[in-house]
């Protein structure tokens, strides 16, 4: 993989083609979960897993994969590495599962990881595949990590609520103080679309922004080698 393929690659799952802004894609657990953002980006890390084994499974696979039965195939595979990462949550971090709850075994019938393997994994090598399935589920996080930390601090004015639950020890910062009411609307389903929708007019403003700038300042045309002097033509051959 080149640099350049690379840089394509994180850009087009970080920010270009962003499953939760960009596609909208995957937005009832993005809705649901973003209570918090220990929750989020649980659940965002979670997927992450899946989406790179997935990608490097059905890219491994993908010549052995008859094109009529591939989606059953894909789904296959997918709901068998969410089963792994849901006994896995289980068994190391039982308070957060139980938290999460449906949502990690739903991360199979996530259009985010089908939409990822049939448009890019069935079609491309392990490697970058895997970046890709990396690239698109950090994309998600950032997200999810954002959405949650909104909807935390405007709603109980705390971050890292639940922490506990991933590091033992560690508890939540209190941002506004023992005294602060809350808002309840922000942690209610409504302030979930709320804040999803202020990310999303953020996220369009910015690409307006830079497509204008790549039009006020265009890259620079690749320079053209200087033409060589062509051999003089030869006497044509007497009839």
């Amino acid at each position: 993989m080149s640099p350049q393929q690379f840089r394509d690659i994180a850009w087009n799952g970080l920010w270009k083609q962003n499953t939760g802004l960009g596609q909208l894609l995957g937005l009832c657990p993005i809705l649901a979960v973003s209570t918090s953002m220990v929750n989020a980006v649980s659940l965002g890390l979670a997927t992450v897993l899946v989406m790179a084994l997935a990608n490097v499974a059905v890219s491994a696979l993908r010549n052995f994969i008859p094109y009529e039965i591939r989606i059953p195939v894909f789904i296959l595979i997918i709901a068998a590495l969410t089963t792994v990462v849901d006994l896995s949550f289980n068994a190391f971090f039982h308070d957060l599962y139980l938290v999460l709850g449906i949502f990690i075994p739903l991360i199979v019938t996530n259009c985010i990881v089908l939409a990822r393997v049939e448009a890019y994994a069935a079609k491309n090598d392990p490697l970058t595949s895997t970046v890709d399935g990396i690239m698109m589920g950090i994309g998600l996080v950032w997200v999810l990590a954002v959405l949650g930390a909104m909807r935390e601090l405007l709603g109980a004015g705390t971050l890292f609520s639940g922490i506990e639950m991933v590091i033992p020890g560690a508890s939540a910062w209190n941002v506004f103080g023992d005294d602060y009411p809350g808002f309840l609307l922000a942690i209610l389903p409504p302030g979930a679309f709320f804040a999803l929708g202020v990310l999303i007019a953020a996220y369009n403003a910015i690409n307006v922004r830079l497509a204008a700038r790549a039009r006020r300042n265009p890259p620079p045309a690749p320079t053209q080698p200087p033409p060589q002097d062509e051999p003089p033509a030869e006497p044509a051959a007497a009839a």
